[in-house]
């Protein structure tokens, strides 16, 4: 299958080339030059199948041209060998859980089918690939286990200081070997214009293969529509329209559940749940799309006030906003509504939600006030005691801390501290 870039550019693109490269040179995103199309059986048959035995026909439709069948079963193997839960809050409302991987977060869905599929795809080459990938928080932990130890290849990932919780910066910042960790003085969109503006320096590029692990790599949001087909699977009531809610910063998440509604996954809506930073929100709302600087919010991940992904939505509707507000809406959630949801579900459920989690519950019952005949799947996308001082103080209880996370406390940080500005990131860089 070729790739084309969401900029405009018609020259096609290889697997290799897209997956490797990251980012076309025109600035776009890599976008695959068709969605492949799943017969309905496959989605009536879903109670029959594994969520391994999903995953690798999912893999296989896009990558069947590129890679064989035999390594792509060992992709999936190695990548996907832990559950996507659906549990119950009440008759109409569920909690997909994707923090039973081993970071405890959903991105590490995408991290280590990515880190197989490059491993793949690097195995005869003779120049180092080099991984620039900016987090607002989960993705440097889960693209730091993905890639840890992986041959020929080393990861940078850059972090906005003061930014994340401190479980998370422990989880990028302690590896070591190939990984390592830039503490940047700024937001995360500093550290993303940081990756987006290096791989397009010819300075940097005569001295490293680059490439990137944020979901602005396509191989990171083909497997994050995996759950997409898991969480329906799980639906044992499938006569009511099934809604997902979705915790969006930026928004390959969502993203990734369109491309799964687009391969034929019967899904009625999506909701874009956002908190302060409501650039997307706007957008849908007015029809301008104003890109600003992201305000800092209980739920960190979030905090992106220039959504990558959105190029990619854009594409996807061929721009056009009446096509693309049809399956999706967007709501935008204060950190006081993020409390308070946090609170309401403790105490009518005794479930812990983090506050991307919460933000996201708020954004399905807002969408259920008007909508009352649908089956709403909300994305818990972390494990709460990653957020474990906004968690405990919001709902006055002592979190259990999960063994992955508990080991960390032992670890040393290590990290290098930089600036905003671009030429003290390339001269790192080409000083190493």
């Amino acid at each position: 299958m070729k790739y084309y870039s969401t900029s405009g550019s018609l020259q096609p693109y290889t697997l290799s080339e897209a997956v490797l490269n990251g980012l076309p040179d025109d600035s776009g995103l890599f976008m695959p030059e068709k969605i492949p199309v799943l017969p309905p059986e496959f989605f009536s048959n879903l109670h029959n199948l594994s969520f391994s035995e999903t995953a690798f026909e999912i893999a296989y439709s896009f990558l069947k041209e590129d890679v064989s069948e035999e390594v792509i079963h060992t992709i999936i193997k190695n990548a996907v060998n832990f559950p996507a839960p659906v549990v119950t809050l009440d008759e109409q409302t569920k909690i997909l859980e994707l923090f039973h991987g081993p970071t405890l977060a959903f991105k590490d869905f995408g991290a280590r089918f990515m880190g197989q599929l490059m491993a793949h795809l690097v195995r005869n080459h003779n120049q180092r690939l080099t991984i620039l990938v900016a987090t607002s928080g989960d993705t440097g932990g889960a693209v730091a286990n993905g890639f840890y130890r992986t041959e020929g290849i080393e990861v940078i990932i850059l972090y906005p200081s003061g930014k994340v919780s401190p479980l998370q910066e422990k989880q990028l910042t302690t590896l070591g070997e190939n990984i390592t960790a830039l503490e940047i003085q700024g937001t995360f969109d500093d550290c993303q214009k940081l990756v987006k503006t290096a791989f397009h320096d010819i300075d940097l590029l005569a001295k490293y293969h680059l490439s990137s692990a944020n979901s602005i790599n396509i191989s990171r949001l083909i497997p994050q529509s995996f759950y997409y087909v898991e969480a329906y699977k799980q639906v044992q009531d499938k006569n009511l329209p099934v809604v997902f809610s979705i915790p969006s910063g930026n928004f390959g998440n969502l993203t990734a559940g369109i491309l799964a509604k687009k391969m034929g996954l019967p899904v009625s809506r999506f909701i874009a749940s956002v908190n302060a930073n409501d650039v997307f929100t706007n957008y849908l709302n007015s029809g301008e799309y104003l890109p600003r600087t992201s305000v800092q919010t209980l739920s960190n991940a979030m905090d992106v006030g220039a959504p990558s992904n959105f190029a990619r939505l854009l594409s996807i509707y061929i721009n056009n906003i009446t096509e693309m507000r049809k399956d999706i809406i967007s709501y935008s959630f204060n950190d006081e509504e993020t409390t308070m949801a946090m609170k309401e579900v403790y105490s009518k459920f005794k479930y812990i939600m983090d506050p991307h989690g919460a933000v996201a519950y708020l954004g399905w019952k807002k969408y259920q006030e008007t909508n009352k005949e649908c089956l709403g799947i909300i994305l818990e996308t972390a494990h709460p005691s990653k957020f474990i001082e906004t968690v405990e103080e919001v709902l006055q209880i002592e979190l259990q801390i999960p063994v992955e996370l508990s080991s960390l406390s032992e670890k040393k940080k290590s990290a290098t501290l930089l600036p905003t500005e671009y030429n003290s990131f390339k001269e790192f860089l080409l000083n190493r």
